[in-house]
């Protein structure tokens, strides 16, 4: 790699690293905070919360990343114009398609990392995510309750409370449990209990020792008391894990032929040429001249064709998704409209003779 290329790079990569670190510390801050307003922390616990926003900012990363490519080469390669450098490489023979070849220097590869954490981070990320949300919905799941407390359910009529629990946490001590079912109730008392940790697949399990089981019936007096040394409660199953696209793994999207796994595998597929696309069209808008006006309104166009490029990229999903396009084209007349729009915005002289000649 020659000297100019290396500086041009080194002024694109220094604000791309800044922007991603900053955008992904708002996002993991916003995260943080939205969890926390929702007392998230009560329901996973603040280990498995951090590991939530964990996985929320790996997946937004797929969208932080092209958008702090974009935003860097304006920054980079406006600072350059406006303090005359462009102008001092182009006297020294440098031409556009050199400052180009610059660019994509760096954006074919982030183009990459971005395909990589699409393809294959993203659906792991949002499984591992599923599977902690559905753990802190489960209603048998005292890993979330904290003793001294009441926990209950409308939906299911469900009151649960522990007294005790030594230092792990698995371990409880009076444990009372009341559900609301159709023509009846039951109430639920043991002395020890224990919380199983069920494999992937599996209910949850509530092994409970030393109590009664009463079972009310509201429609005659035909209660039930019954005695237990052990006994092994089931939750429900309706927070099972069920078939998430998002979570799906690429490879089985490829075999489906469903419109919304087709509109999944061609956003996955996508990340990497909308990242280069928005590189390439970011460097016209870096033509700021040093006068300050001018250039906030360059930036306010460059701002504004992002947020046409974001919403047209969530029309083109949604619409393969709902069948209004097939597979072909689905959402790649999206970037052929950008691959349009770069090379005009790149090279205006050229069209401009073209259509002179005709």
């Amino acid at each position: 790699m020659k000297i100019i290329d290396k500086y041009i790079t080194r002024e694109l990569l220094i604000p791309f690293t800044v922007l991603i670190v900053i955008l992904s510390g708002l996002f993991s801050s916003f995260s943080s905070a939205r969890f926390l307003a929702e007392a998230v922390t009560e329901s996973l616990g603040i280990f498995a919360m951090l590991e939530l926003v964990g996985l929320k900012t790996l997946i937004a990363l797929e969208v932080l990343v092209p958008i702090a490519l974009y935003i860097a080469v304006i920054i980079g390669l406006g600072r350059m114009n406006r303090d005359q450098e462009i102008n001092v490489l182009r006297s020294a023979g440098i031409s556009e398609h050199r400052i180009i070849y610059a660019v994509l220097i760096v954006a074919i590869p982030v183009g990459i990392i971005s395909g990589v954490l699409s393809m294959f981070a993203r659906p792991w990320a949002y499984e591992e995510s599923y599977i902690l949300n559905a753990q802190a919905e489960a209603e048998l799941n005292t890993d979330r309750f904290q003793a001294g407390r009441f926990y209950g359910s409308e939906k299911s009529g469900r009151v649960v409370y522990i007294d005790s629990k030594d230092e792990s946490g698995k371990e409880m001590r009076n444990i009372f449990h009341f559900v609301s079912k159709e023509g009846g109730s039951e109430i639920l008392f043991a002395k020890e209990g224990i919380q199983k940790r069920p494999a992937r697949g599996e209910r949850p399990q509530l092994h409970l020792f030393d109590g009664n089981l009463y079972k009310l019936k509201h429609a005659s007096t035909k209660d039930t008391v019954s005695h237990f040394e052990k006994l092994v409660y089931f939750g429900d199953d309706s927070n099972e894990l069920d078939y998430k696209r998002k979570s799906t793994a690429t490879r089985a999207l490829m075999d489906s032929d469903r419109p919304p796994d087709i509109a999944e595998l061609q956003w996955r597929l996508s990340r990497p040429i909308s990242t280069i696309l928005l590189a390439l069209i970011a460097i016209p808008f870096s033509r700021t001249s040093p006068r300050r006006t001018e250039g906030e309104r360059i930036y306010f166009y460059a701002a504004l064709v992002f947020a046409i490029y974001y919403i047209l990229s969530g029309l083109a999903q949604t619409w393969v998704e709902q069948g209004k396009i097939g597979s072909v084209p689905g959402v790649w007349w999206l970037y052929v409209l950008m691959s349009v729009v770069s090379l005009s915005l790149l090279f205006p002289n050229y069209w401009k003779q073209l259509f002179r000649s005709k």
